[in-house]
């Protein structure tokens, strides 16, 4: 299917908030293509007792209008556009982004939580989406963070499309790229036996020079690009968000492989645990598998 030159963002009551436009917006000057905000009315909210239709509708007609505003004063040479649409916010979503380059939402937490709590609407689109997806923390502005793109390389096999958006990006923000691995025991063996043995440090080198490998790879495709390596042993999440944050990372990549007749599954733990924790904004590249 043929993709328009367009990034379209969601945007609710919160968008000055989420920092979701403010970074929507930046892509869209990085790339010279328009926006399409999306405001979603969720349609079970019609059927409560306590729809206003003048009210609620006259509201959702001002965000988009003030949305509209807020685009066109940052480019008017771009055709931004924002549409008011009625459905299930993430399903809306993902299926008129379908027809453009990428998703981009915020992520808002619950008080205490907010680093440990992604929104449903946030997630869901993550796991259905079929073009990257960005989710965006909330509060985030430009400038927050000045360091590299981080993109996580796993166990599963080299993730191309994750490392082609991360070297893009950092591309386009004249910005080093980090490959990220983190790779950890199998359950049976305990860290003194290993390290005794010798095992342990085998098991780096030979990450290492994996990742090397991958990483030389790109390198000649991208010889503008710096592109450097790190392998960490531990949690692959814990071991991700860490690095991003050491390196005060710009954006984080990750892969999710959707499968082809679970395109509803859960996301994956890595990088549902990524968006959970991170703190700058996540790309979820989405990766076709078969299920056999």
């Amino acid at each position: 299917m043929s993709r328009e030159p367009v990034i379209h963002v969601g945007v609710d009551g919160s968008w000055r908030d989420t920092g979701a436009l403010e970074w929507a917006l930046q892509e869209s000057l990085f790339r010279r293509v328009p926006l399409r905000a999306v405001h979603v009315i969720e349609e079970k909210l019609r059927h409560s007792p306590y729809w206003q239709p003048t009210v609620i509708d006259d509201a959702a007609t001002d965000l988009v209008q003030e949305v509209q505003q807020k685009m066109k004063s940052q480019d008017d040479l771009l055709d931004h556009g924002a549409d008011l649409v009625v459905g299930p916010p993430a399903t809306t979503l993902t299926e008129l982004a379908a027809k453009g380059e990428l998703l981009v939402v915020g992520r808002r937490g619950m008080g205490k939580f907010k680093r440990l709590l992604i929104g449903s609407t946030s997630e869901a689109a993550a796991i259905q989406a079929t073009v990257p997806v960005v989710v965006v923390p909330e509060g985030w502005k430009s400038g927050d963070h000045c360091g590299p793109v981080v993109v996580a390389l796993d166990d599963s096999g080299e993730p191309g499309a994750a490392i082609e958006f991360a070297l893009t990006a950092a591309t386009e923000r004249h910005a080093p790229v980090r490959m990220v691995h983190v790779w950890d025991l199998p359950s049976i063996y305990s860290w003194d036996a290993m390290n005794v043995a010798g095992v342990s440090d085998e098991w780096n080198q030979t990450a290492r020079r994996h990742c090397d490998t991958i990483a030389d790879q790109w390198r000649q495709k991208y010889p503008e690009i710096e592109i450097e390596v790190e392998v960490r042993r531990g949690h692959p999440v814990d071991g991700i968000v860490a690095a991003a944050e050491s390196a005060d990372a710009q954006l984080v990549v990750v892969g999710h492989r959707r499968r082809r007749h679970f395109a509803t599954a859960l996301l994956g733990s890595v990088a549902r645990g990524v968006l959970q924790h991170a703190t700058c904004p996540v790309t979820v590249v989405p990766v076709s598998t078969d299920d056999a």
